[in-house]
């Protein structure tokens, strides 16, 4: 390793023209020293040419090993080395022209501390996730609703498709209804900068990385809520988009060059069919429209394989663990992005946060499909280190037909056993993140017909199967809708998060009995679940569905739980001597919602899922 002099300065001339008075951007806006990604590449952007600057820098422990110049002069990108004993403070950037300095100041601090303990630790098993649209929660900061100068001024809650002014603040605001309910840990859709002329409420579409929206809070209320959930023993997920950014970010709108983002003759779409990435026949045209054709038209597509777009999206993913406190991370639309890219990516964030999680959005069909893309034991050329998935397998060929569709050979609840026992092919599938609903998809009480004894079947096998369980905001109060005509319906507003709501659901006084019955299921199956080793990290066994009944065992060296769900419309018997390899030496069994004891023989009901802790 070279050793670093106490004060280096460097001086690197271009020559160029002229650079005086320019309003100067850096990215990233900040770092720190200690950090494994020490060689950090700072892009500057100015409102005018930087052509003829004498760029220096005087700072202890920071050399300026290389400037990087782009056909958009307004740019430049500064390889930057920092020691392990570099000083903390401003650090002075100066640009001169004709002899005219100006000095931009780039803050280089102390690291956080507690990597792996107070932040950055991780989501598994043992956590319960649920994951909230801001803009649609709770509008806890009324200030912030509209934002002078932004393209978006909607604010009309009367439309699906306007903002409603959910924020930050009102997140924090009902970290305790959250905590009571039993969650462990929050996901937000993305709360980067969307300023795009409509549908800002999503947030898919980033125009600046390093600035939280401010309709939402901006970076303060964002820090504030991660100590708030931290301070509650609870975890922050962020939601990260490395594939597209919205039309006006100013990396598109004023470009560095040519080789930032794909371009096509004429707009193209991506063909969304993930097989290509796999397949051994797949034509290299239909591989570029799959991974470099655009998601929609408003989100242009970014060329991973540039080497200054890689370091300017994996520092910005360390830059984010690192300034918030971040303890999970997942990834939008992960099969569309270059996957070389993505393993570099995930290897950063893993060599500078060993504790961290990253799961992917993988919204594909099949399990091979889906395992492709994450760490599997499959035998190919292509080994991704991304660790899990959010398992669209395990709702759409498991859970959804078994609650809906007339029980086969191949179908109804036959479709989770056999799609469970692909498991295999998972390095880990207690990684894998399941769930009923998401902010694209109809609600799941919607999908069973607002049936509440199937929906609570759902709930029950949600909290009690293998991987990390995630709950969608308002799915604990019944909430519905469809994505038809268009997934505006499943991101309606939570009663109660707006002072103008006549009805407060995150009150009991403010949910109908119904609402306060699935409300109290989840909450105690979420509270024993908290203390369950076995429903956490326990081992699963599962026995071949036999007319409507599947039978699943989760189970360690300290207790064995028996869950039973019949999917039929008639009652059936249950014998422990069915089930000895686990059931052996067990006398009773206790449901862990009623509290009612069960002897080794007993029925249970038509469309009802029991949860049984065994008893010697």
């Amino acid at each position: 390793m070279k050793k670093f002099i106490l004060s280096i300065s460097l001086n690197f001339t271009l020559i160029f023209c002229h650079a005086q008075d320019a309003v100067i951007h850096l990215y990233p806006t900040n770092w720190w020293v200690g950090m494994k990604w020490h060689t950090v590449q700072v892009l500057v952007h100015a409102d005018q040419s930087l052509t003829g600057s004498k760029v220096t820098i005087q700072h202890p422990g920071i050399r300026l090993q290389k400037i990087n110049t782009f056909q958009n002069k307004r740019y430049l990108a500064l390889d930057l080395l920092i020691s392990p004993t570099a000083k903390t403070g401003d650090v002075k950037i100066n640009f001169t022209n004709n002899g005219i300095t100006q000095a931009v100041f780039w803050p280089l601090d102390k690291r956080r501390k507690g990597n792996g303990i107070d932040f950055a630790r991780g989501v598994n098993a043992t956590d319960l996730m649920y994951l909230i649209m801001p803009d649609r929660f709770s509008n806890g900061d009324e200030t912030n609703d509209r934002v002078v100068g932004m393209r978006d001024q909607s604010l009309r809650r009367d439309t699906v498709f306007n903002r409603h002014g959910g924020d930050l603040k009102g997140i924090q605001n009902h970290l305790d209804y959250l905590q009571d309910l039993g969650v462990t840990a929050l996901w937000l859709n993305p709360v980067l900068e969307n300023d795009m002329p409509d549908r800002t409420e999503h947030g898919y579409a980033i125009t600046d990385h390093y600035k939280v929206d401010p309709r939402l809070g901006g970076d303060a209320a964002y820090k504030d809520l991660a100590n708030a959930i931290h301070a509650k023993g609870m975890k922050l997920i962020q939601d990260a988009i490395y594939n597209h950014c919205g039309l006006y970010h100013v990396l598109y709108q004023d470009q560095p060059d040519s080789s930032w983002f794909h371009r096509w003759p004429k707009f193209t779409q991506t063909s969304y069919k993930d097989q290509v990435a796999f397949d051994p026949y797949a034509s290299q045209k239909q591989k570029d429209i799959f991974f470099n054709g655009w998601f929609v038209r408003s989100m242009p597509d970014w060329n991973q394989e540039n080497a200054f777009v890689e370091k300017f999206l994996i520092q910005n993913a360390i830059w984010s663990v690192e300034e918030f406190g971040i303890d999970g991370w997942r990834i939008d639309t992960y099969a569309y992005n270059d996957l070389a890219f993505m393993n570099r990516c995930n290897q950063a964030m893993y060599n500078e946060y060993p504790h961290i999680s990253i799961f992917g959005e993988t919204w594909v069909h099949g399990v091979l499909n889906q395992a492709y893309f994450c760490e599997s034991n499959l035998n190919i050329p292509f080994k991704s280190n991304l660790q899990a998935t959010t398992d669209f397998q395990l709702l759409f060929y498991g859970i959804q037909p078994a609650l809906n569709e007339k029980f086969g050979w191949t179908e109804g609840v036959t479709k989770i056993y056999n799609t469970a026992a692909y498991d295999f092919v998972y390095k880990n599938p207690m990684r894998q993140v399941i769930f009923l609903d998401n902010h694209d998809l109809p609600r799941f009480y919607s999908v069973v017909n607002e049936d509440t004894a199937r929906y609570k079947m759902a709930m029950s096998w949600l909290l009690s199967f293998r991987g990390i369980p995630q709950l969608y905001y308002g799915d604990e109060i019944l909430m519905t809708g469809t994505t038809s005509p268009n997934d505006g319906y499943v991101r309606q507003d939570f009663s109660g998060g707006w002072k103008t709501d006549a009805v407060n659901k995150f009150l009991p006084a403010g949910r109908t009995d119904k609402e306060n019955n699935l409300f109290d299921h989840i909450k105690k199956l979420a509270r024993f679940r908290k203390q369950s080793t076995a429903l956490q990290t326990g081992k699963l066994m599962q026995y071949i569905p036999t007319d409507g009944l599947y039978v699943y065992f989760r189970y360690d060296a300290k207790e064995t739980i028996m869950c039973i769900m019949n999917t039929s419309d008639e009652s059936k018997n249950i014998n422990f001597s069915d089930y000895t390899e686990r059931t052996r030496g067990f006398h009773t069994a206790t449901d862990v919602i009623s509290g009612q004891v069960y002897a080794p023989q007993f029925s249970i009901e038509p469309m009802n899922m029991k949860v049984l802790k065994m008893s010697l």
